[in-house]
């Protein structure tokens, strides 16, 4: 074992890998890193299909310096994850899942990109392979962004670059009682307590695969699962930002990439039960962290269906969802005054339903972390069709509802 400590340490955790593997490993192979400038450490989670026999010999043969263990099965790909950073002994450290593999100059540009911004977490342009990736925070490479503001809390995956001296002082580990979510867990604590975060986006680094046989560990666990992973998401959030805007944009991800996709269209085809047992996980989330700061933020038609899950009513959000499968477009209503605009979904005004009138209200955020939610001028009764209404409004609601029906159309 080499005295020198590699730049970068890939920690594997493999589980019933074959023949994802070989590429996988492969591609580690052939970085444009130098193979004396990083390290391998592999876990096998006590699989039975080859996959520790195929490390201990891809080690026994390959130049780059490489460890491997072998384990009883852990359940989860936590355990694994947090051996391999144990042994790591790297200045930085890239959690590489089995079925996954690298573009070949992955380690040489984030490296880089560690060292001259001096960041301690650097997101590398991800691609799908038989499956979607996320896609808004590749934009554009930049040295430092701004975690409230900016797409990157919408890529929560363990597959990045984290500085190992951050993850051993602050001893941030895979939290191994969880079995979905842990590494959104760990990767926004790592954002949070972390000295900044860099985005590499103008080559691919990392290609994320869609397994064919039905293994890959995101098609696991039940929804009570992911009510777990939203609590523990949202608990972390609130416990390393202070109250505001800051922390109310942090929390947009829990809701809308996670507790919105529990109360989707698909709700109406699940068992009444389940549906009545989805709203009981969910109403203390929403009594301890559901405001309307958080609320204002979030897109009318996705607010109203949480609206309705904060206040415990199945039967308005039924309704709601109902109307949208229809492909109906609600009406827009100005306020008296004019000054405001509301997108006039079922029970909208309606007393009986006890909604009020913010949950319909169209908002144009500050996204520059101040708690002003910029309304649109004062608003003729005519409607949109006359031009002194301001455009932003326009396109947004054009973007809204668009993009509600295309979800519903495709899901």
């Amino acid at each position: 074992m080499s005295s020198t400590a590699p730049d970068v340490s890939v920690v594997i955790g493999a589980y019933e890998a074959m023949p994802y593997l070989i590429r996988c490993l492969e591609s580690v192979e052939a970085q444009t890193l130098p193979a004396g400038r990083m390290e391998i450490v592999a876990v096998d989670d006590g699989s039975t299909d080859g996959t520790g026999e195929y490390l201990e010999e891809f080690a026994a043969r390959t130049a780059i310096e490489m460890r491997v263990v072998r384990q009883e099965n852990s359940g989860g790909p936590s355990g694994p994850r947090n051996v391999g950073l144990g042994l790591a002994r790297g200045r930085y450290v890239f959690f590489l899942d089995a079925d996954d593999y690298f573009g070949e100059e992955a380690l040489e540009r984030m490296v880089a990109m560690g060292d001259r911004a001096g960041t301690d977490v650097v997101l590398g342009k991800v691609v799908g392979v038989n499956r979607g990736a996320p896609k808004s925070m590749w934009s554009r490479t930049e040295a430092r962004v701004d975690v409230h503001r900016s797409k990157v809390i919408y890529t929560l995956s363990a597959q990045k670059l984290f500085r190992r001296e951050l993850l051993e002082r602050i001893g941030l580990r895979f939290d191994e009682r969880l079995k979905t979510g842990e590494d959104a867990l760990f990767t926004m604590e790592a954002y949070l307590r972390g000295a900044g975060v860099s985005v590499v986006a103008d080559c691919t680094c990392y290609h994320l695969v869609g397994r064919t046989d039905g293994k890959h560990a995101t098609k696991r666990g039940s929804y009570v699962l992911r009510f777990d992973a939203m609590e523990a998401m949202m608990a972390l959030i609130h416990r390393l930002e202070p109250a505001g805007p800051k922390r109310d944009l942090l929390m947009i991800r829990p809701f809308t990439v996670g507790m919105l996709q529990q109360f989707g269209p698909g709700l109406l085809k699940q068992p009444e039960d389940e549906q009545r047992h989805k709203m009981e996980l969910a109403a203390p989330l929403m009594r301890s962290y559901w405001t309307d700061g958080v609320a204002r933020r979030i897109k009318v038609a996705e607010r109203l269906r949480l609206a309705c899950v904060a206040r415990g009513r199945l039967d308005l959000l039924a309704d709601v969802l109902r109307f949208v499968q229809a492909k109906k477009v609600p009406e827009l209503v100005s306020s008296d005054k004019g000054d405001k605009l509301f997108l006039a979904y079922p029970h909208f005004r309606d007393e009986d339903a006890g909604l009020r009138d913010a949950d319909y209200q169209v908002t144009v955020p500050d996204w520059h972390g101040s708690d002003r939610v910029t309304r649109p001028k004062r608003i003729p009764r005519a409607g949109l069709e006359r031009p002194s209404v301001p455009r932003r409004v326009v396109r947004r609601l054009r973007r809204e509802l668009r993009g509600w029906c295309a979800r519903l159309s495709t899901g």
